[in-house]
């Protein structure tokens, strides 16, 4: 089970930090990913951590912007989330990816969060 929170309403260059808590015992051999949907858009990858942190992956579109972590000890992958803009407006899904391979497809990710709302006014 995964759930995410911490999305919200903020104005362009501004900052949030979406968590996203695991249950169970297995979470530290998860690679763990962000994904966002736009309205009227697919399911589109964000960033992804490797199992303990050793590699993170990122969309072009907020490299140097958005950090991914996680804490292993809290089971908790976080989305650091600055300079914010319009178009990053979107619901945003945590995901759990079993097999301990990167992958920025959704289709290889075997667990999802219920998602939350981040939107960014100009």
């Amino acid at each position: 089970q995964l759930q995410a929170y911490g999305g919200g309403l903020v104005q362009a260059g501004g900052s949030l930090r979406l968590s996203c808590a695991a249950s169970g015992r297995t979470f530290s051999s998860y690679y763990m990913g962000w994904f966002r949907q736009a309205p009227g858009k697919e399911r589109e990858f964000v960033a992804a951590i490797s199992r303990r942190s050793g590699n993170t992956y990122y969309a072009d579109s907020v490299k140097g912007r958005f950090t991914i972590s996680r804490d292993n000890a809290k089971n908790t992958v976080y989305l650091q989330m600055n300079s914010l803009k319009p178009e990053d407006t979107a619901v945003y899904y945590c995901a759990a990816q079993f097999s301990g391979l990167y992958y920025s497809t959704p289709d290889k990710y075997d667990n999802w969060g219920q998602g939350t709302q981040v939107t960014v006014s100009s």
